[in-house]
């Protein structure tokens, strides 16, 4: 049972609840894991944005569970008009999409969730919503308060993010072939050219720089290890000790290609994994 300081029992109000998704098995199993929670009243479900608004004016819930890829409107979009209208619903994604938003939502605007969802994530991420409703601020401060840039500038991040490539074209010999995103493994510097790699295949990109390819691409996922490396941080399949501390990385290529990590990037790459 979560007590806020010096003040009353957060878990004492049911939370007035609409759940959003457009596959109803994942509106099934998510109203389960908030009934199990407890304190919680699934109010009104909806299948896609446009049908999202129209249930969150119409019930104004105290929290919102926000799919981001629907039908008319994307989780990002009704989040925003939710919040440009004045609603007080807090609002919590939950998406399968990979975790290249979980930085973004450091800010703790909102909250977000990645399918399939772990009913202690889940409940972390109630507590903190009955938490910022308890803490909300009062009429006359309202207005002032929503023109915080928090939430706003979450979401333009977020949509920003939408916007990079989901394909890539490389040249390899005389043709043009096109790659997903998450098929590179690694992209570098050769001879004033960036070549970018794959499982299967290695070619050139009409990108000038890695600044401008790196731009692109999910900023979670591919990291800057060296001025003249960039790698998957999913396609690593050793991580060989250095002199100095430092590490070389040794990736799921065909030639299992090494690459140096920059002093700069040693600490990071620490934290990350753990090492």
């Amino acid at each position: 049972m979560t007590t806020a300081p010096n003040g009353p029992d957060l878990s004492e109000k049911v939370l007035r609840t609409v759940v959003v998704d457009d596959e109803q098995l994942a509106r099934d199993e998510l109203c389960f894991l908030l009934e199990r929670l407890g304190g919680i009243e699934v109010i009104s479900q909806a299948g896609n944005g446009v049908e999202a608004l129209r249930v969150i004016e119409e019930h104004q819930p105290d929290l919102v569970m926000l799919d981001v890829q629907m039908p008319g409107l994307t989780g990002f979009e009704v989040a925003r008009r939710v919040m440009q209208a004045g609603l007080e619903s807090q609002v919590v994604f939950v998406t399968a999409f990979d975790q290249y938003a979980i930085d973004a939502f450091e800010v703790n605007a909102v909250d977000y969730l990645l399918k399939p969802v772990e009913p202690g994530r889940l409940a972390a991420a109630i507590d903190r919503a009955r938490k910022r409703q308890a803490a909300a601020p009062k009429p006359a401060d309202k207005a002032e308060a929503r023109s915080a840039p928090d939430l706003d500038q979450l979401l333009q991040m977020l949509a920003d993010r939408q916007g990079r490539r989901e394909q890539l074209a490389i040249k390899v010999e005389d043709r043009f072939l096109l790659v997903h995103a998450d098929e590179v493994v690694h992209a570098s510097v050769e001879d004033d050219q960036i070549r970018v790699v794959t499982n299967s295949l290695s070619g050139t990109s009409n990108y000038r720089t890695l600044d401008e390819l790196q731009t692109r691409l999910d900023p979670a996922v591919f990291w800057r290890v060296h001025r003249s490396n960039l790698v998957n941080i999913n396609k690593i399949k050793e991580i060989v000790p250095w002199f100095s501390r430092n590490y070389i990385l040794r990736m799921k290529d065909a030639k299992a290609t090494e690459i140096p990590v920059s002093r700069s990037q040693t600490k990071r790459l620490r934290e990350y994994l753990k090492l």
